[in-house]
């Protein structure tokens, strides 16, 4: 009986050890910096983990799918300019396009949205269509999209967003801001895909074994564009609440973001083997990057210093990984 209690706790400390690691450091830092638990710091902490998350929540379905997409930080930067381009001030914008109609804000936020699906596509139809690895084929999206946000703002901002756009990232609902409530509808929106959608279930098959998969009668070139294009709309999505929040439209805005995106997914337990990996574990592996982040802020650590503890995190996040996955296959 003794042993079998024994079993089911490393059991369970082996399915929960990311939300053990995550509650150990939240009271760590309350220990160690008496501000980290005021409301306005752990507010800070999801509004600014809600970005880097959204990106996360679509990186990690296409790990999941044995796949990498290095091209959202660039997605967000073509989102936010070409969402801004859209909805500035009229006093502003005429005076550089004098026929330009005021447009609802609907309008530049499915612009948005459409640029990041359109990206996303572009990725998946190329990987699943001519086997080029997903590493080159968006390393090339990448270097494209961020030379398009460049070439269409001039590398100068664009600034003068008007109120009601401003609004969907500094905003809030209630006590709650925006950007942190449509980051936990996406989250809900990526569990029901994962779990109880037939498209989610194809995810793990083709990661798993895609030529498995294949032989089963999974369209493995259709699943493979939707994941990239669900990837790219969330990239999309982060892009246009961020430029809201900036309150301006900035070509570079997303730059390094696929870094961290990747490292959310893997620290919350995404396999880069592919087939392996949940939304819970996504948003898990988001906060423990921002409460990091923040705590060390905290306590005065220097930025550069925080680099080095990241990279290490991650590195020793797929040691891990790896070793998980060698013990499963003995």
């Amino acid at each position: 009986m003794a042993g079998s209690n024994v079993v089911t706790i490393k059991r369970i400390l082996s399915k929960y050890a990311i939300f053990f690691v995550l509650l150990v450091m939240g009271i760590a830092l309350s220990a160690l910096s008496p501000s980290f638990l005021t409301p306005h710091n752990l507010i800070n902490v999801f509004i600014t983990a809600a970005g880097p998350g959204m990106l996360a929540l679509g990186e990690g379905l296409v790990i999941i799918s044995r796949g990498i997409d290095i091209s959202v930080g660039s997605i967000v930067s073509l989102t936010s300019v070409v969402s801004a381009c859209l909805i500035q001030d009229p006093s502003y914008s005429a005076r550089i396009f004098p026929n330009l109609p005021q447009l609802p804000v609907i309008v530049p936020v499915l612009a948005g949205m459409t640029t990041g699906v359109l990206v996303g596509c572009f990725n998946g139809f190329f990987i699943a269509y001519t086997a080029i690895p997903p590493m080159i084929a968006t390393l090339g999206t990448m270097v494209i999209a961020r030379g398009l946000a460049l070439l269409i703002t001039n590398a100068f901002p664009v600034p003068m967003l008007r109120h009601e756009f401003k609004i969907l990232g500094q905003g809030n609902i209630g006590p709650i801001p925006i950007m942190v409530i449509v980051f936990i509808c996406l989250a809900i929106v990526t569990w029901v895909i994962l779990n109880h959608t037939k498209f989610g279930k194809n995810i793990y098959f083709i990661g798993g074994n895609v030529n498995a998969a294949r032989v089963s009668g999974v369209k493995v070139e259709k699943n493979i564009i939707i994941v990239y294009a669900f990837c790219g709309f969330c990239a999309s999505l982060a892009g246009i609440l961020m430029t809201a929040r900036a309150a301006s439209g900035i070509a570079t805005l997303g730059l390094n973001y696929e870094m961290d995106a990747i490292a959310a997914a893997t620290i919350g337990g995404t396999s880069q083997l592919g087939g392996v990996g949940t939304a819970g574990g996504m948003v898990v592996g988001v906060l423990i990057l921002g409460v990091l982040n923040n705590g060390l802020l905290l306590l005065g650590v220097s930025p550069y210093l925080q680099q080095i503890i990241k990279g290490l995190i991650i590195i020793g996040s797929v040691v891990i990984d790896m070793r998980k996955n060698v013990r499963g296959r003995k």
